[in-house]
């Protein structure tokens, strides 16, 4: 059965798991949101009410939340990229590092972004203040974490770095990683390099200016 993403290119979560398709050249037809495509918006409604992108639809079967989908992927159409590892101890971890770069990065993110988009000054420089205090944690803490890695959780890529890629770009241009966090920094370096995640980077050039605390002139 054919495969059908609905989300946006501009999205952290839709991006991660295109990595995930891409990192397996995994055939899906991509159905964007947005306000020159309302079929796909009215049958993505229909199918998940909840509101969040992205989804997959993997024939009369919708799949929901960015990590259900990579191990749906995983279990339904492996490729020579394993993002779950077999033994279960590592796997354990993956999932660990994947919900540390979803809750306590692109989280903060997000709350810096709808700061912002409430168009208060007032809520846009304090949620800017508390995401800044959440990510200097959760920089130091992955600096430290990450050293002597390629990835991050060792020599393999994963669905933690699925997950760590968008969150990593959009939290630096949303609180500057520290000069400090050199493991941190040539990390996210190595993340842009990848080429599933330039891929996604690549085709949401377009919509920098939607940023709303302001796109920096960089990656």
């Amino acid at each position: 059965m054919s495969l059908a993403l609905y989300g946006h290119p501009f999205s952290s979560y839709t991006q991660k798991v295109l990595i995930a398709l891409y990192e397996n050249g995994t055939p899906f037809e991509f159905r964007c949101i947005g306000p020159d495509t309302p079929q796909h918006a009215a049958e993505w409604l229909r199918r998940w009410p909840l509101r969040k992108f992205p989804l997959l639809v993997d024939g009369t079967r919708n799949v929901a939340e960015t990590s259900i989908i990579i191990e749906h992927l995983q279990l339904t159409r492996p490729g020579p990229i394993a993002l779950l590892p077999a033994d279960p101890a590592a796997a354990l971890e993956v999932r660990f590092l994947d919900r540390f770069f979803d809750l306590h990065v692109m989280n903060w993110v997000q709350h810096a972004v709808n700061g912002a988009l409430t168009g208060d000054d007032t809520k846009r420089r304090e949620g800017l203040a508390l995401a800044a205090e959440k990510l200097e944690l959760a920089y130091a803490w992955l600096d430290a974490q990450l050293g002597g890695r390629a990835w991050a959780t060792g020599a393999d890529f994963t669905m933690a770095d699925c997950a760590a890629a968008p969150a990593l770009f959009y939290a630096d241009w949303t609180h500057p990683i520290p000069d400090t966090c050199r493991v941190l920094h040539a990390y996210r370096a190595r993340l842009l390099a990848r080429p599933s995640f330039a891929r996604a980077v690549d085709d949401a050039r377009p919509f920098r200016p939607l940023f709303p605390l302001g796109a920096p002139d960089r990656d």
